[in-house]
């Protein structure tokens, strides 16, 4: 290069020399031209000068920027390539290592700006549809801040983390809102209203949902559909005890008026609902006012058609009273009898529905004093039982071949081992009968009266009958010594001869027939009163004849007894011999 300007020189001065300058002109020409040529190297010192600091600002910027990326990031393991290498790099060195570094950090901002975004966007769109606004246009409520100066994974994983919060939240408030919406459309079909005006009262979104407005999850939507299902049950439970009000009264007309299974069919669904619970009642439209209306208009069909067959009625309650009395030993009430009933209706001097709701109530009260009677009723239905036994064993201890081996000999024998295990209770059994018909009547302060008498009396009569019959026991059984020893007596005098009456085979033996081929079959045979065992009087015996059961008692007592079965001419034998013996003068 110096050749080349020296050779510009040369050829500049031959060019003066040509031309004729002066020394003094080449001087001045040559000092403009080095005052021109230092004027352009300043210049372009000064343009050097001016590069070299706008790199080290450019260098300076990029490292600014890198770190305040780093420190957005929270990229604290990135440091700055100037840092590490030597001082004799160059500027625009330094500034080519940094600036890539710059970029892929400000590519690395963009992408977690976006994911911020989209983090963010989702939970305003929640928060909003919790806290009850919509999410529309891109309107979003803040819920959390977002700082761009903060970007770091620990920023992100905290939106990541509030935003699966409020998911989870959402989910169950949906999950909470849809229950409640199936239990509202539940409602409604059991009650026969419309759900999709239900619902919408609550919250339009409920019905209907589109891109634009999604089901509603706010606090007011929840409180609203828990306010209606509450409305809903409350109306359900007025539907039902209205329902089972009108069911009770369709039930008891059903049976007034003895409908016919044409008639009940059309509300044969009423028959559940008396013993179902709320929760189990889940057929649509089974408590609509429609239903309702119709089984309202039944039991007042029914309510007319009835006051037009009361006289029927109050006839037929009647005679279920004096059955239920009759079943139960009550006297039932004369009041209401069949004959006062009929005449009081014919003349309307009573209100059918009163007579009948007059019966109803008595009904009802026979019903509680059968209740209140059950345990003594039993015992009298043991005592029963025990006198029947008592009559069968004596029967059957009347039978002289009993001890025969017959058809059906072994059990009859033990028939009579438990009928005598029977018969020794029965004392025992009439004390206790009387101390708890006692005890009743001192508890409800009034007589137990079986068939319009006091139990206790029958009680009492009875064992004095008994007391009797066992002293009238006790005298025969020694008249029979007696006569057994006189007889003895008389063989012993005048020696026995065959009666001419004993001798024929075919006469009738007491407590025996003649069967074809001649043989004796055992007879067992009921004495009669007044020629046998009496009958004890026992609440049957009084049945029917309840004003005259002391003069029986009377007859009874003055009755011979015979408990040993023996014929009317063997007794003329019998009170014969005794007579001659005892009128004729003894030999010796």
């Amino acid at each position: 290069m110096k050749n080349r300007l020296w050779q510009e020189e040369k050829g500049m001065w031959q060019i003066w020399n040509d031309i004729g300058e002066t020394e003094a002109d080449q001087d001045r020409m040559l000092m403009e031209l080095e005052r021109e040529c230092l004027e352009v190297y300043r210049r372009k010192v000064d343009e050097a000068a001016n590069a070299k600091a706008r790199l080290h600002q450019s260098v300076a910027a990029k490292e600014a920027e890198l770190a305040t990326l780093v420190a957005s990031l929270g990229e604290l393991n990135i440091h700055s390539p100037i840092q590490t290498e030597k001082r004799s790099t160059s500027l625009k060195e330094k500034l080519a290592s940094v600036a890539p570094l710059v970029d892929d950090l400000k590519m690395k901002k963009d992408e977690r700006m976006k994911q911020f975004a989209d983090i963010k966007t989702q939970i305003d769109k929640i928060s909003g549809e919790i806290s009850g606004y919509s999410y529309l246009n891109g309107v979003v409520i803040t819920s959390l801040s977002l700082d761009d100066q903060d970007l770091s994974l620990r920023k992100l994983t905290e939106f990541q983390t509030h935003l699966r919060s409020l998911q989870k939240e959402k989910s169950d408030r949906l999950h909470k809102v849809l229950e409640y919406v199936n239990e509202v459309h539940s409602l409604c079909g059991v009650l026969g209203l419309d759900f999709g005006q239900t619902v919408s009262d609550v919250h339009p979104s409920l019905q209907e949902t589109s891109i634009e407005q999604s089901t509603n999850i706010s606090n007011s939507t929840l409180e609203g559909l828990e306010q209606t299902i509450l409305k809903l049950k409350t109306e359900r439970k007025v539907r039902i005890q209205k329902l089972k009000d009108i069911a009770a009264s369709l039930f008891e007309l059903w049976n007034l008026m003895d409908s016919s299974k044409e008639e009940k069919i059309n509300f044969s669904t009423f028959s559940s609902i008396l013993g179902t619970s709320e929760p189990e009642i889940i057929e649509p439209g089974f408590l609509s006012t429609e239903i309702i209306e119709q089984a309202s208009a039944e039991v007042e069909r029914l309510t007319k058609l009835k006051a037009s067959r009361m006289k029927e009625l109050v006839m037929k309650r009647r005679s279920e009273l004096e059955e239920l009395c009759r079943i139960t030993h009550i006297e039932p009430d004369t009041s209401t009898s069949a004959e006062k009933s009929n005449a009081m209706i014919d003349s309307g001097l009573v209100d059918p529905s009163e007579l009948l709701a007059n019966i109803e109530a008595q009904i009802a009260k026979a019903k509680e004093e059968a209740a209140s009677r059950k345990e003594i009723m039993d015992r009298i239905d043991r005592w029963l039982f025990a006198c029947e036994e008592e009559n069968w064993l004596e029967e059957y201890n009347q039978d002289e071949n009993r001890y025969n081996a017959g058809r059906g000999a072994h059990i009859n024998l033990k028939r009579a081992e438990r009928a005598r295990v029977t018969v020794n209770k029965i004392p025992a059994i009439v004390d206790n009968l009387i101390n708890r018909t006692l005890a009743w009547e001192d508890e409800k302060k009034t007589l137990f009266l079986y068939d319009g008498v006091r139990l206790v009396s029958i009680l009492e009569d009875y064992k004095i009958s008994r007391r009797q019959k066992e002293e009238e026991k006790k005298r025969f059984r020694d008249q029979k010594k007696l006569q057994d020893l006189l007889l003895t007596e008389k063989e012993a005098i005048y020696g026995s001869k065959p009666s001419p009456r004993k001798s024929n085979s075919f006469r009738k033996v007491n407590g025996y027939r003649a069967n074809g081929n001649g043989s004796m079959t055992p007879t067992p045979r009921r004495n009669s009163v007044g020629g046998g065992t009496p009958e004890l009087l026992t609440p049957r015996s009084y049945s029917g004849r309840q004003n005259g059961y002391f003069k029986e008692m009377r007859r009874l007592s003055t009755a011979p007894l015979n408990f040993v079965a023996i014929s009317k001419e063997d007794t003329m034998s019998y009170a014969s011999v005794c007579g001659s013996e005892l009128g004729s003068p003894p030999h010796g």
